[in-house]
């Protein structure tokens, strides 16, 4: 395949106002924010006048900036935890008794609930917290109680105790639920919190 001919003879060196180079052709008017340079020629000359002139590739706005923080550094800000008031997520579920709920999939019934403890392992959320935390918990059948519990008529309280790590952490979920809503209120509570 045959190179395309240049249809141009002459071009000239652009410059726009941040000092990057182009080339243009001579006899066109400059694009709008372009100004000639005053060197004109071949192509090629024009390139290696760029080559020549241009050895900064910053924009000026960026190389201006990057002198005025060299002149002026900006102050590092202080590190703020993320964390409200800098608590882990331990530290706060293991203040108080705060909502929860059973959510299981794909379904989130009493019947659901009851094969997950014949199992020993269910999953708690606490909808208040960033995210809504959920939790996988090994329950504990000598901790945990749901003889309050009517399954079939989805009615009375369950009293749910199970074990997992949490942020490097190992704690107990302790939660009660009620059946009917598959809701209640919980805690965690650092496994060296535990009495024997």
């Amino acid at each position: 395949m045959a190179e395309a001919q240049d249809p141009f003879d002459t071009y000239k060196v652009v410059i726009n106002h941040e000092e990057q180079y182009s080339i243009w052709p001579a006899e066109r008017e400059n694009p709008p924010g372009w100004n000639d340079v005053g060197t004109s020629g071949p192509k090629q000359a024009c390139l290696d006048y760029i080559e020549t002139a241009w050895t900064d590739m910053r924009p000026l706005s960026l190389r201006k900036k990057m002198e005025e923080w060299a002149a002026n550094p900006p102050q590092p800000r202080p590190y703020v935890d993320p964390r409200p008031e800098g608590r882990s997520l331990v530290d706060r579920l293991s203040e108080g008794d705060h909502p929860v709920e059973i959510r299981l999939r794909p379904e989130n019934t009493p019947a659901a609930v009851k094969r997950c403890i014949d199992r020993a392992y269910i999953h708690v959320r606490f909808p208040e917290t960033k995210g809504g935390t959920e939790l996988g918990l090994r329950l504990s059948a000598d901790h945990s109680d749901w003889r309050g519990g009517d399954f079939d008529a989805a009615t009375g309280r369950i009293h749910l105790v199970g074990d997992l790590t949490l942020d490097m952490v190992k704690v107990q979920c302790i939660a009660d639920i009620d059946l009917s809503t598959l809701q209640g209120r919980g805690h965690l509570r650092p496994i060296d919190d535990v009495r024997a």
